[in-house]
């Protein structure tokens, strides 16, 4: 399994960084998430983006914002002979990105695009070779949840976003590496229940057993101990 940080800013851009992208390939190709500026990194590497599927946490425009150009040019574009990838979704989620497509003007595009399909929380999907398996988190009033991506030799967990939550660790228990947000300052802990600190980050990353912790979605401007490794734009890790 190889993982390709495509992007991994919080909700607004760090300099010269994508938002919310996560590549996962190996026995097939999965995308996690797909914020704004991922389909130009995409594009880059690719021309047009060949993925399996697409499985998005939850629907705060830095997490999704993409599909929307995606979809224009799955339809008009250079993506017209791309084969359609699957679009994983939370519960609910098709009928939310069909209204957002009638507001937006995608909506008669949309399943041009992709094929639709929600997941339920704790019941594993199978995509593109893996096993991916949901797990609904808080983060403030958004049905929001973290994702554990698996094949037959590595297991990856993706937090998306996340308050403090014991089911943190269940989602990256034991896993090879954990991509874990720590969007907060020491000081901003308790922000409402949405996002954690670093130290929140280290103790779910220390109850889940995980092998190596990834922090992501942190503002630049926020400083990070030398001894966590934090994500950039670009970085590739074989699992």
């Amino acid at each position: 399994m190889k993982l390709t940080v495509i992007g991994c800013s919080p909700a607004w851009p760090n300099p010269g960084s994508a938002q919310s992208g996560y590549l996962v390939e190996g026995s097939g190709s999965l995308l996690l998430d797909c914020g704004p500026g991922v389909l130009e990194r995409l594009r880059v590497r690719d021309g047009w983006p060949r993925v399996d599927a697409v499985a998005i946490s939850h629907f705060h425009l830095d997490h999704w914002g993409d599909l929307v150009p995606w979809i224009f040019g799955a339809s008009f574009g250079p993506g017209r002979d791309a084969p359609r990838p699957e679009l994983w979704l939370p519960p609910g989620g098709a009928g939310t990105l069909r209204s957002f497509g009638h507001n937006l003007g995608f909506g008669e595009q949309l399943e041009q695009a992709f094929a639709l399909h929600e997941y339920e929380d704790g019941v594993p999907f199978p995509v593109g070779g893996y096993e991916v398996t949901p797990f609904r988190l808080t983060h403030y009033d958004e049905l929001t949840f973290g994702l554990r991506v698996t094949d037959d030799h590595s297991t990856l967990a993706y937090s998306g976003d996340s308050a403090p939550n014991p089911r943190l660790a269940e989602l990256a228990r034991d896993a090879d590496i954990f991509l874990c947000e720590a969007t907060l300052g020491a000081a901003e802990s308790g922000d409402g229940g949405g996002h954690l600190t670093a130290d929140d980050a280290v103790d779910a990353f220390r109850a889940s057993g995980a092998r190596r912790l990834l922090v992501i979605h942190r503002p630049d401007e926020l400083p990070l101990d030398g001894c966590l490794e934090r994500a950039r734009d670009g970085l590739e890790l074989e699992l």
